[in-house]
């Protein structure tokens, strides 16, 4: 495995991996960019196939996390942390704490909190390791805690923009369909359920889907067809690489926006929702809430009505992007990714 050839390999400047023989941690660390400041992104826990492919979700989430920083105005750079094991079975307070130094031993270039696979309470365990830590849970009034509510937040936000650009109307009445029932997938269906949209839902775990039916009303999908289901709006709130060449063809809504990193499984996927007449949100820009409120977290001094300004600003920076793809005639993807290096370009 030659990291240096390896397709998502971007120039990033540290790939750290970790082994604690005590505690079986196995975890790996991708540092993309300290252009703008400490990498930061969240650490996620996944029962990977192979160290390989551990190693290649790191690296493009990593990548991901400095478009999404820079694009946000944030001074962070881009970072991504991944520990290899079932979160169900395999987590233990030893294991979060071991990875805790391992973050510690990077010296403040990189900064984690949660992820798919993490919580507010795994974070209090790594923090007893490192102080370069963030999203631990606040008491009330505080800025911080868990940081999916505000990425439902600024998705939601993003949502109504993207069916304002592309179909003209406001929310209510359309058809959204959300992929995943998580930790951002469910408060994202009640905030659109709260502007009279049409839920149809789907996730691997029915009870997550049937709780979402019986509170709001939504109309359940088997998680392997939720992407194909006639709606106007699809929102992958779950893993990435969810649009693909197998996908996409069978996509029948006219807007993609959601909640998950790195949607798109190739760069030329962009380009066939775009021939497809679909507007996609990018990702990185999309749901950028939760590390807008990760940023105010770990630099102090912040309110929460600070932190909603900021997400705020999510709506416009997505109009400006579907207005320059279409000025050009380009994919939404390839103008923010654009957008994102000539930033960074500009910080270095």
């Amino acid at each position: 495995m030659d990291l240096y050839t390896m397709p998502d390999f971007d120039g990033h400047e540290q790939v750290v991996f970790g082994y604690d023989a005590a505690t079986g941690l196995r975890a790996l660390i991708a540092v993309h960019s300290t252009v703008l400041g400490p990498a930061a992104g969240g650490c996620r826990m996944w029962p990977y196939a192979s160290a390989a492919e551990a190693l290649t979700d790191a690296l493009r989430l990593s990548r991901g996390m400095s478009y999404k920083n820079a694009m946000a105005e944030l001074p962070l750079g881009g970072g991504k942390a991944v520990i290899l094991g079932d979160s169900r079975k395999d987590k233990t307070p030893e294991r979060l704490r071991a990875f805790g130094k391992l973050v510690d031993s990077l010296g403040g270039r990189y900064v984690t909190a949660e992820d798919v696979g993490t919580s507010t309470a795994d974070m209090e365990q790594v923090a007893c390791a490192t102080r370069f830590v963030s999203g631990l849970p606040r008491k009330t009034g505080e800025v911080g805690g868990d940081p999916g509510p505000k990425t439902a937040f600024g998705v939601y936000l993003g949502i109504k923009a993207a069916v304002r650009f592309q179909l003209g109307r406001d929310l209510e009445g359309v058809t959204v369909a959300v992929q995943g029932l998580g930790g951002v997938g469910q408060p994202l269906c009640r905030l659109l359920a709260g502007d009279g949209v049409r839920l149809k839902v789907a996730d691997a775990r029915a009870d997550a889907a049937q709780r979402i039916r019986e509170e709001l009303g939504a109309e359940v999908v088997a998680a392997e067809a939720i992407a194909s289901e006639a709606a106007d709006v699809f929102a992958p709130c779950a893993l990435g690489a969810v649009l693909n060449s197998r996908s996409i063809p069978l996509l029948r809504a006219r807007v993609v926006a959601g909640a998950a990193n790195n949607q798109l499984a190739r760069e030329e996927d962009g380009a066939a929702l775009m021939s497809a007449g679909i507007l996609y949100a990018p990702d990185y820009v999309i749901n950028a809430g939760g590390i807008i409120n990760v940023s105010h977290e770990y630099r102090g001094g912040a309110s929460e009505a600070g932190v909603r300004a900021d997400i705020e600003k999510i709506p416009g920076r997505l109009t400006e992007i579907f207005e320059c793809a279409r000025h050009g005639a380009r994919p939404t993807s390839i103008v923010a990714d654009q957008m994102a290096r000539e930033r960074l370009k500009r910080a270095a």
